[in-house]
C-alpha cells in the first residue's frame, strides 16, 4: 500500500510538471505540493478543485509561497483515480489562469 500509495504521487508529479506547473519538491512519500504561479492563482484553483468535487486537496504555505497539498493515503485509490483527478486539476487551473 505504501509503495501504490508513493507511486500515485509522483504521477502526480510528473503530470504537472508535463503541464508546465511548479513542483517544488522531490516526490518521495505520498505527499505531493504543486503551485499554479503567484499565491492568488494557487489560492483559487485550490477552491475550484475542491468546488468540482472530483477530489480534494487542500492548501499548504511551502518556503513562504501558497501550495495545493495532495495526499494519497488510501489502498483503495487506483490509477484510474489518479488520472481523473490530475486531468480534473489542469482543467480547472486552466480555466482559473483564464480568468486573469
Amino acid at each position: 500500500m505504501i509503495e501504490q500509495c508513493c507511486a500515485h504521487a509522483q504521477r502526480f508529479a510528473a503530470g504537472f510538471r508535463a503541464a508546465g506547473s511548479d513542483v517544488p519538491h522531490e516526490v518521495f512519500i505520498n505527499q505531493i505540493m504543486v503551485s499554479f504561479g503567484d499565491d492568488a492563482t494557487t489560492q483559487r484553483i485550490i477552491k475550484a478543485i475542491q468546488d468540482d468535487g472530483t477530489c480534494w486537496a487542500g492548501a499548504t504555505t511551502w518556503r513562504g509561497r501558497t501550495a495545493m497539498r495532495i495526499s494519497v493515503s488510501s489502498w483503495a485509490t487506483t490509477q484510474d483515480d489518479i488520472e481523473k483527478s490530475l486531468a480534473a486539476i489542469l482543467r480547472v487551473a486552466e480555466q482559473e489562469k483564464l480568468k486573469i
